[in-house]
């Protein structure tokens, strides 16, 4: 009863819901250290010390390894069992954090923050497989429904958690927190989520692992240093080419040898690449919403960072809500029809905060960031399931591995891409406004603030008010665009999803005939090259 063997088809493991909570919990632990590290910016530049290149690199380097080692991590995750890869990544993730909370450089912070985006990207695939596995397909869209809504929960507790630790304690304690939560989601995994054997398989695919890593490690690479080094530089286009040659050289590797690590076959089903992109899409919006909506709320309204963390509580709050039951809403709606519901929602809320002013009630804007909110709650659970209910079961690895890559390119192209649009606008209106500001009050907000505080209080007064309505406009620009691609991919949705969306069982897209061929293809020709056929069934879960 306790294995993963014992796994009904239609109703799902016996200890399933159990299990949820402890997915879920992992869930959190990953997703609040994603938002709590942002209030402890400010802090680590002065304590450790940090120059601003230190702060990108100490962001960047957990992005960089989690999105380049996800494809990798989803498949030794198959190999080694769902179980195991879940409480070896919290594993790695607690240890980095803990020597992160005593580094004493830059350098040496930058290198754990490396290892704890290895730890999270083991645990961020193997949540959604695991719930493709111990789940029936009747259920399977409310559990992914849940564990959706828990990603608000980590939105919401990440900021105020690094406000309240950041008025009593030092910088340290945003790493040191994630000690006991990790030891909170170990347990629960432990004690709640049955034994999952892992799939017995041949050689490991050692070319597929070196190629896919190193493509994505420089496509995330240049799309979070493209900002800086500029789009069009030689290194920029040098590395952006190199990324293209070997991700195909990496798909045409996996579609010839015999023990491939990933199925690129997967990608001709339609609705998984699509549902792929959707999600990429509503990342893209968020990640670049939320890059430019900390800083207004910290620096244009003076907000503390603990009130700045609450000011994410109606997005977070709404996300969770709709998320909680966007099952419900795909049964009655369909998945296309949810999905372009909850992109058009976030297009308007978007929109709401591209129309806010310097001087905004936060009323009125937290109304504006709870329309993102309930949007992205529509979309997450019904665009995950599209994800995972395209392909065979057994495929479930993969289809979690490649649900959490695209949600990060998303996610690091929002904020290269609203970054960049805002730095230029940023720098154009404060220099139409005051022309002559000083040479590090047009680079960012942040020096404007600090430039200010140093100038006679006339003259300060007249650079804050400056700097803030510039960079004010400049949020609206950034906001423009998120709002525009979200409404694009709405449209595309609704168009895209036409033929295969049944609104009577969400869970099982109606695949169209070229795509029924290719999930039975990709479900048959595998198994015998990697030995899964021989595997008793509770193996191949």
């Amino acid at each position: 009863m306790g294995s993963a063997g014992t796994t009904d088809p239609d109703q799902g493991h016996p200890r399933r819901w159990a299990a949820l909570a402890a997915l879920c919990t992992s869930l959190v632990v990953v997703t609040i250290d994603n938002t709590v590290l942002n209030t402890a910016l400010p802090a680590l530049a002065t304590g450790l010390p940090a120059s601003t290149a230190d702060l990108q690199w100490i962001n960047n380097a957990y992005t960089l390894v989690f999105a380049a080692m996800l494809i990798t991590a989803g498949s030794l995750g198959a190999r080694m069992g769902q179980r195991l890869a879940l409480t070896g990544g919290l594993t790695v993730f607690a240890l980095g954090s803990a020597v992160a909370a005593m580094a004493d450089s830059p350098g040496q912070l930058i290198g754990l923050r490396a290892v704890m985006g290895l730890g999270a990207a083991f645990v961020m695939p193997a949540t959604l497989s695991t719930i493709v596995t111990l789940f029936g397909a009747r259920e399977r869209p409310k559990a992914i429904a849940l564990w959706s809504a828990t990603a608000g929960l980590g939105i919401v507790i990440g900021p105020i958690a690094g406000g309240l630790l950041l008025e009593h304690f030092s910088w340290s304690s945003v790493f040191w927190i994630n000690v006991p939560l990790v030891a909170i989601a170990l347990g629960a995994v432990l004690i709640l989520l049955p034994p999952m054997p892992g799939r017995p398989g041949g050689r490991l695919d050692i070319p597929g692992l070196l190629l896919s890593a190193s493509g994505l490690a420089a496509l995330v690479d240049v799309i979070v240093q493209g900002p800086e080094r500029g789009w069009l530089s030689a290194w920029s286009l040098a590395e952006a080419g190199a990324a293209v040659l070997l991700l195909a050289a990496f798909a045409g590797w996996e579609l010839r040898t015999a023990e491939p690590m990933v199925d690129v076959r997967v990608f001709a089903i339609r609705t998984f690449s699509l549902a792929g992109v959707l999600l990429a899409v509503t990342f893209f919006a968020l990640f670049g919403l939320l890059f430019v909506f900390t800083q207004y709320l910290q620096l244009v309204h003076g907000y503390s960072p603990l009130k700045a963390g609450l000011g994410a509580v109606p997005f977070a709050l709404a996300m969770a809500a709709t998320a909680a039951t966007s099952a419900r809403t795909a049964a009655r709606l369909g998945t296309r029809h949810t999905i372009a519901g909850g992109l058009a929602l976030m297009s308007l809320g978007l929109a709401g905060v591209s129309l806010v002013s310097t001087g905004t009630p936060y009323l009125v804007i937290s109304v504006a960031m709870a329309v993102v909110g309930a949007g992205m709650g529509l979309i997450m659970a019904p665009a995950s399931a599209a994800t995972v209910n395209s392909l065979p079961r057994q495929k479930a690895p993969t289809a979690g591995s490649i649900n959490s890559v695209v949600r990060e390119l998303g996610g690091v192209l929002g904020i290269a891409v609203v970054g960049t649009v805002v730095s230029a606008s940023y720098r154009d209106h404060l220099e139409a406004a005051l022309p002559g500001a000083p040479a590090p009050a047009t680079d960012d907000l942040t020096s404007a603030h600090i430039v200010a505080a140093h100038l006679p209080a006339q003259a300060g007064g007249r650079l804050l008010a400056a700097a803030d309505q510039a960079f004010t406009t400049a949020m609206h620009s950034g906001t423009w665009i998120c709002a525009a691609i979200t409404l694009v991919g709405a449209a595309t949705a609704l168009l895209g999803f036409a033929r295969q969306d049944r609104p009577d069982r969400p869970d099982q897209p109606d695949l169209s005939a070229e795509e029924q061929q290719a999930t039975e293809q990709s479900a048959t020709e595998q198994p015998a090259a990697v030995g899964a056929a021989k595997a008793p069934a509770g193996a191949r879960g």
